[in-house]
């Protein structure tokens, strides 16, 4: 994944980053690979998303709750800060935590201690901090709602995920990747995607990102029809799919087209152009070579130059 992030240099280092990006572009997916490469790599990795949670819940998921008439079923909760220790906590939507519960964080962040809901033990941590925001959060401190030395703490390495629309070169090795992960969660062998269906996949726009790609592969692993042999291609994705794509690659038969250098993609182009409009002249070289704007000897030189001279009947 392209993030404009040296995850070489950050990586080992422990210090905060805070990912940005639009929603479904691969914010969780870049905190897993920061981790990954992090020396924090064999412990946990916790994700918690502000934006799932009800306000008043979230400062018992970050901290968690001490036994009693206000704890789950009574018993201690523990909460994902705790979880995380000697790993990563990835605070996603960071934006959507209250005013009070920043404030709060902010001092875990400066002392890693902090003690849970309706306790007052003070419970030492060691966690590093990754946090993900789709807002413009510079917006959101100049309204008021997101303190300013909270972000300063948060965004010592800043990262900015692009939309998969401005990294289309990700999408084969993405596409590769949710296959692989997708035929594991369902219990089905993976399926290989063709050149041209995968042309089509770097072709869409993706609106919802990451997560709408992941979407479209689970959905072609499980519709596409054949075995698990069988490539998928064009002609096998479903017709929504492909309609939202070039009309090139739309065309019965030239989807392949979107997979070739361009100099073969030419010559494919014209030949079938060509042969179909020598079909539709019954054959007729000097009406063909008027309609296309050639002179007839041209012509002549040009299908031979494809190798379908020999494929037209009468005089050239």
């Amino acid at each position: 994944m392209r993030c404009g992030l040296p995850f070489e240099k950050v990586a080992p280092t422990g210090s905060r980053v805070l990912v940005s990006g639009p929603p479904g572009s691969g914010k969780e997916m870049a905190a897993r690979l920061l981790h990954s490469r992090s020396k924090r790599a064999e412990g946990p990795f916790v994700v918690l998303n502000a934006a799932r949670l009800a306000p008043e819940r979230v400062e018992i998921e970050l901290f968690g709750m001490e036994e009693g008439p206000d704890a789950p079923e009574g018993r201690r909760k523990v909460g994902t800060f705790e979880q995380a220790h000697g790993g990563t906590l990835f605070i996603d939507e960071v934006a959507d935590m209250p005013i009070e519960t920043q404030g709060r964080i902010l001092r875990v962040l400066q002392e890693q201690t902090f003690t849970r809901i309706g306790g007052a033990t003070e419970v030492r941590v060691d966690v590093r901090v990754v946090s993900g925001s789709s807002r413009d959060l510079a917006a959101e401190i100049s309204a008021g709602r997101f303190r300013e030395d909270l972000y300063h703490r948060l965004a010592v390495v800043p990262v900015r995920v692009p939309s998969l629309a401005e990294r289309r070169d990700d999408i084969p090795r993405l596409a590769r990747h949710f296959m692989e992960r997708m035929a594991q969660v369902i219990g089905l062998p993976p399926r290989a995607i063709a050149d041209d269906a995968m042309a089509v996949l770097q072709a869409r726009d993706w609106p919802g990102n990451v997560r709408e790609l992941r979407n479209m592969i689970e959905r072609l692993l499980i519709m596409a029809p054949g075995g698990p042999g069988t490539l998928i291609t064009t002609e096998t994705m479903p017709p929504d799919i492909v309609a939202t794509t070039p009309v090139l690659l739309r065309s019965s038969g030239n989807g392949e087209i979107m997979a070739m250098p361009l100099r073969e993609a030419r010559e494919q182009f014209e030949r079938e152009y060509l042969m179909a409009q020598i079909g539709r002249f019954g054959g007729n070289i000097s009406r063909t070579a008027s309609f296309v704007g050639m002179e007839r000897s041209a012509l002549h030189r040009k299908l031979k130059a494809l190798g379908v001279g020999g494929l037209v009947r009468g005089p050239i």
